[in-house]
């Protein structure tokens, strides 16, 4: 007899879950690297994300990485690189359930988005299971029957125009939570690195009503104390509060800082 396998809860079932207790905590896994993949699941965070949007990451390297972290209980959620049905399709055919799609200005992105995520009639996913670690090459019982159970869809708003479409893009069926991007966002409204402008807090606290009128969980990316704490008390449902590249980034610059400058470091005389 084959072994016969389930698949872990989705992020969406993860936030249903938590709903009531605390935003759950993620990281950026933004290195390509499995080993860092592992470390960051193993350090007891609530989830992360696997960014192929800004990443140098391909199809082969998000498998290792997916098949890296599954050993451990964080949730790990993949950002595709594009809201395109193609690439949505394969990478939840190497085993992405849960999946954050950019730059969804509009509601029909968000439809698309939805579309992409599952098998006909009710989207336009192509079937491949029986080839796939999606459905663990078929091991998983009944997967085409259960597909729409066993994934979730979160859409990023970061633009002007996804927050004008913001009621509208989080009443679309399918779309399971919502990830607001300060960064993209003060970007389009011509404030380039600017996130902590009062008018772009303003815009991403309208983009986090908008989602908690229509019972959608929303998210943020929140680096630093001062912007965590202030998302935290705008009632968001999940965080990312770091990268694992920029935590070696910035804590190699702390050490260099420290120990290389000047006459930080007191060499022995022989």
């Amino acid at each position: 007899m084959s072994l016969r396998v389930d698949l872990p809860p989705t992020f969406a079932d993860r936030l249903r879950e938590a709903s009531r207790q605390r935003a759950l905590a993620g990281m950026w896994v933004c290195s390509g690297s499995p080993l860092m993949a592992e470390i960051v699941a193993g350090a007891g965070l609530d989830w992360l994300l696997i960014d192929a949007e800004h990443s140098p990451l391909g199809l082969e390297s998000i498998q290792l990485q997916l098949q890296a972290a599954a050993a451990y209980p964080t949730t790990p959620v993949v950002r595709v690189p594009v809201n395109d049905k193609v690439v949505i399709k394969q990478y939840l055919d190497l085993g992405a359930q849960n999946m954050l799609v950019p730059m969804v200005n509009t509601a029909e992105d968000a439809e698309a988005a939805v579309a992409a995520m599952h098998y006909p009639p009710r989207g336009v996913r192509g079937v491949g299971s029986a080839l796939a670690r999606g459905a663990r090459w078929n091991r998983v019982p009944d997967y085409l029957a259960r597909a729409s159970e066993l994934v979730s869809l979160t859409v990023q708003i970061e633009t002007v125009e996804a927050v004008e479409n913001a009621d509208a893009i989080v009443a679309v069926d399918g779309v399971d939570a919502v990830f607001v991007g300060p960064s993209d966002l003060a970007a389009s409204m011509g404030l380039l690195g600017e996130q902590e402008r009062p008018e772009v807090v303003a815009a991403v606290e309208g983009a986090i009503t908008a989602a908690h009128k229509a019972g959608k969980p929303v998210g943020v990316n929140a680096f630093g104390e001062e912007a965590r704490k202030r998302y935290l008390d705008a009632g968001v449902d999940f965080v990312l509060v770091d990268a694992d590249v920029a935590t070696v980034a910035r804590t190699s610059e702390k050490f260099a800082a420290e120990l290389c400058s000047g006459d930080s470091i007191t060499r022995a005389s022989y």
